[in-house]
């Protein structure tokens, strides 16, 4: 089979495309930028376009498939030309979904905790030498790429984004696949540019719970009000397996998980992190694990990548870097830290540069965030603002939002990259909390510091 992505350098786009390589499918693909790691690893598989930029004659009648990121534009011009020929056009979830058709999907959605469930899912079926298809959304250690498809393996594993197909599709992910076994870890309000209410956001879960194939189940967060309420009244043939915080017990930093042998430790931390344990141990049952196969091998699981991920550490400070930009994750993650750290100078810094943390409506859902924080800082950028055509925000108002009167908001960059290097860090928790890079902080500096 021959396809084409228009988008090849995209995250998922090339992992997508690695996976399909592997598999002997003859690829080619478009991209008017391609950022590293992505360039590295599409190059030494040949795959990397010789020049960037979009090249409609490259679509041509003998192409089975489009490929379709969301970085392309409608009006992208090879999609223009895959259209006017009549060449089959498939965004990341539809052809994940063909892929895997004859399979037992099994779907692990919510607006937090997705990626870590699929992590930990991945990380007992290999502990165990079980092999399944898979897509997550973080690189994870000791997996080549994020995707993973075969014609024999027998479940495929997705991590189910609730954000939109492609420029084409504005259906959102989860809803394309069809799950036989899917998981909710709960729900709060996010991606406002397309689903501008919490009841129209609510609504797409609602929607996926639809998906679940006839006599499928859902193992679902019992601790969160909306998702238990959703799910209870949905009439859907399918069974119900509701999940909540373990029994579990904190000494000297680590965290023991309650089993019937005894206290376990573990590697990971935070109520959310239990949380997610208990889900992820009700999918591998459903998958064929049992009760005691699943705690030996989730005893070593680390973290996803970027999810509380310890980057430095010395004989009395640690520090951890997070994925964290969302209200309902920033309070996640800084309640679980000062819990595992009771009496350590807890700081704290967040970045908010996507659509929903810079918008002036929905930046009072941070109401509280960082109260966890003994020295809590903020970074943000005005150009950001600008570039997205967006209200202009305040420090003033950033402080407002957040409730906390000693709040540090910075602006500018290198204001910030001096504050982390000036900054004292006996006896502290240093968490960086992210979905980009704060303007290009050099963590190799701030390793430095440990």
């Amino acid at each position: 089979m021959k396809v084409h992505f228009i988008a090849i350098g995209g995250s998922a786009m090339h992992n997508l495309a690695l996976a399909l390589h592997q598999k002997g499918y003859e690829l080619s693909g478009s991209d008017d930028v391609i950022y590293e790691p992505s360039k590295s690893r599409l190059e030494s598989k040949g795959l990397l376009p010789q020049e960037f930029g979009w090249f409609p004659e490259k679509i041509t009648q003998d192409i089975d498939a489009i490929l379709l990121g969301m970085h392309a534009k409608e009006d992208n011009p090879e999609l223009l030309r895959a259209q006017e020929l009549g060449i089959p056009i498939y965004s990341y979830p539809e052809f994940l979904y063909d892929q895997s058709k004859d399979k037992t999907r099994v779907v692990i959605g919510g607006s937090h905790g997705k990626t870590t469930i699929t992590s930990m899912i991945l990380h007992v079926m290999q502990y165990h030498d079980i092999a399944v298809d898979y897509m997550v959304g973080a690189q994870l250690e000791g997996f080549d790429t994020m995707v993973h498809l075969t014609k024999e393996n027998q479940f495929i594993v997705l991590e189910g984004d609730e954000y939109l197909s492609s420029p084409i599709d504005r259906r959102p992910k989860f809803h394309l696949y069809k799950p036989n076994i899917a998981l909710l870890s709960g729900i709060a309000w996010d991606h406002i540019n397309v689903f501008p209410t919490f009841e129209n956001y609510l609504s797409q879960f609602e929607i996926f719970l639809d998906k679940i194939t006839d006599g499928g189940s859902i193992t679902y967060n019992a601790t969160d009000i909306e998702l238990k309420r959703i799910v209870e009244k949905c009439e859907k043939p399918i069974r119900k397996f509701p999940y909540g915080i373990p029994a579990h017990s904190i000494e000297n930093g680590i965290t023991y998980l309650e089993t019937e042998d005894g206290p376990m430790p573990l590697e990971i931390f935070g109520a959310h992190n239990l949380n997610n344990i208990v889900g992820a141990k009700w999918i591998c049952q459903q998958m064929g694990v049992d009760e005691v196969d699943f705690y030996e091998a989730i005893a070593s699981f680390k973290g996803a990548s970027k999810r509380l991920e310890k980057f430095a550490k010395n004989a009395h400070s640690i520090g951890f870097k997070d994925f964290a930009h969302s209200p309902s994750k920033v309070i996640a993650t800084t309640r679980s830290v000062r819990q595992q750290y009771p009496n350590k100078q807890f700081i704290a810094c967040v970045e908010l540069h996507t659509y929903s943390s810079l918008n002036p409506q929905f930046i009072q859902q941070y109401q509280g965030a960082l109260d966890q924080c003994d020295t809590a800082v903020v970074f943000y950028s005005p150009k950001a603002l600008a570039i997205k055509n967006m209200a202009p925000i305040s420090p003033e108002d950033i402080q407002k939002a957040f409730g906390k009167e000693d709040l540090i908001v910075f602006t500018e960059p290198q204001q910030m990259h001096t504050f982390i290097k000036e900054l004292s860090i006996e006896n502290s928790i240093l968490l960086l909390m992210s979905s980009g890079n704060y303007g290009g902080l050099n963590l190799e500096e701030v390793k430095k510091k440990f």
